[in-house]
């Protein structure tokens, strides 16, 4: 963290001390922070992980709560920083073939940010994980604890970018200090529109099917993030927030009064491209008229790719049968690398 001039060290003082910035004077704004690192591991134990087989029971629920409380008490482990009144903490897992993901998003509203706590979220998380997992994988490694984003204050948004990409800073106007951010290439997100997913009363049965197929096509995936039907433009603005080259949901998208995924994608979309989702309900059809119920839309939110879904293990398989022989081409397009019209 830095003061006023970003040249100096905002934990020292005049004569090199060390010292507690004082931010009595700064105005009180909404503050967000995300982090994020990974459990390097084995496909042995990813698998056992996902499948909740390990010899520690609940891997994934201890290391959440582990995170959380350790985003809340990131005041006692990091001697300058401030005691914050967080309002919200969350925290993540995916996976790739030999790693468990982590991310972390804090929350407060006050005057100074949040970034330590997701950090710290993350750090913990990571580590109870490999306390968890040490048994079967002793030789485990922390890795990549980062900030990816945050938001609040005078310097209103900085994203971060992943190697070969630029850090990219937003003032308050919403101006740009270095250039306009790009997807982070071979990264996806899968959010699941679900209010009884939300609330632990109805299993996931989509998500988890659409982050394997990814993960088989070589991404780096988060989530399944999982929101309530009345909160899936939260849902897509979190999908989004790190900067993802694809997102898919699932659910959502039928004629439910709550099924509201359609308009939130619809909301965040530059352009659509009408004939894959089109062709989604044509391959649905095939097998059950109720797919033609499906409003899903498929489109490009600046260069990240946005896909809807069905919320049925049926309407996903179909779904991604229309996207494999499409998606690579398509993304390299998107990335101004495709030289052949579509």
């Amino acid at each position: 963290m830095t003061d006023q001039n970003t040249n100096e060290l905002s934990h020292l003082d005049g004569e090199g001390r060390a010292r507690m910035v004082d931010v009595s004077a700064k105005a009180e704004t909404t503050r967000v922070a995300v982090a994020a690192g990974e459990l390097m591991t084995t496909p042995q134990v990813v698998s056992l992980v996902r499948a909740d087989e390990m010899p520690k029971a609940d891997v994934l629920a201890t290391a959440r709560i582990a995170g959380i409380s350790g985003a809340k008490k990131t005041s006692e482990l990091i001697p300058l920083c401030h005691q914050l009144a967080l309002s919200s903490v969350k925290v993540e897992f995916g996976f790739t073939e030999s790693s468990i993901t982590i991310e972390a998003t804090a929350k407060t509203k006050g005057p100074t940010g949040v970034e330590m706590e997701a950090l710290t979220a993350v750090a913990v998380a990571g580590l109870t994980l490999h306390d968890m997992v040490k048994a079967v994988d002793p030789a485990a490694t922390l890795d990549g604890v980062r900030l990816l984003s945050k938001e609040g204050g005078k310097r209103g948004v900085w994203l971060r970018h992943e190697p070969g990409q630029t850090e990219t800073g937003r003032t308050g106007a919403g101006q740009t200090a270095e250039a306009e951010p790009t997807v982070r290439p071979g990264s996806a997100t899968v959010l699941v529109a679900s209010t009884g997913g939300a609330r632990g009363t109805r299993p996931d049965t989509t998500g988890p099917v659409i982050a394997d197929w990814l993960a088989g096509r070589g991404f780096t995936v988060r989530g399944p993030l999982v929101y309530a039907d009345a909160d899936v433009a939260a849902g897509l603005a979190d999908a989004l927030s790190n900067s993802p080259a694809l997102v898919i949901t699932t659910g959502g998208t039928g004629a439910s009064p709550t099924d509201a995924t359609p308009e939130a994608t619809r909301a965040v979309l530059d352009r659509e491209l009408p004939g894959i989702a089109e062709e989604m309900r044509r391959r649905g059809t095939e097998v059950t008229p109720r797919a033609t119920l499906s409003r899903g839309i498929v489109g490009l939110a600046d260069r990240t790719l946005i896909v809807n879904l069905p919320g049925s293990p049926g309407g996903v398989r179909d779904g991604l049968s229309v996207l494999d022989p499409l998606l690579d081409h398509l993304l390299a397009q998107i990335a101004g690398g495709g030289a052949h019209d579509a």
